[in-house]
């Protein structure tokens, strides 16, 4: 009898720490606004990701919806959920340094309440992108 309960519990355990293995090691689902447009849903890396990286994934996702898009992630906030009295309510909030980004991901990983995350991400155009645009001046001499 004992045999059979530790064997129980042995593969039991196994299977959870496989599973939480597995949730550790995938990627995190998001849904992106890009300058208030519609929704679109994707996978981000989240493990160990700086403020700058998941710019630079976003970037990437922008740049595959948009080719040619020369726009780069400025500004990201997020819909934090907080559950008080059993009512959901949602706070938006920026992501302004690494310890944001990784507080995000903890929160929605560790509660694991919703499917994806809302984000709501600004886009503005490189300075390079303006020098380039502005038309010289004429020469009146």
């Amino acid at each position: 009898m004992f045999d059979e309960m530790f064997e129980w519990v042995f593969h039991w355990l196994c299977d959870f720490l496989w599973c939480r293995f597995e949730t550790v090691t995938d990627l995190f689902s998001v849904s992106i606004r890009f300058n208030g447009g519609n929704p679109q849903v994707f996978k981000v890396q989240y493990i160990n990701v700086t403020l700058k990286g998941l710019k630079d994934q976003l970037d990437e996702i922008n740049q595959r919806l948009n080719p040619g898009n020369t726009r780069r992630v400025e500004y990201i906030w997020y819909e934090r959920p907080t559950l008080d009295g059993g009512r959901i309510t949602f706070s938006r909030l920026e992501l302004k340094n690494g310890d944001d980004v990784r507080n995000m991901f903890s929160i929605f990983w560790q509660h694991n309440m919703f499917p994806w995350i809302d984000m709501f991400v600004t886009l503005l155009r490189s300075p390079e992108y303006f020098l380039n645009s502005l038309i010289p001046l004429e020469d009146h001499d």
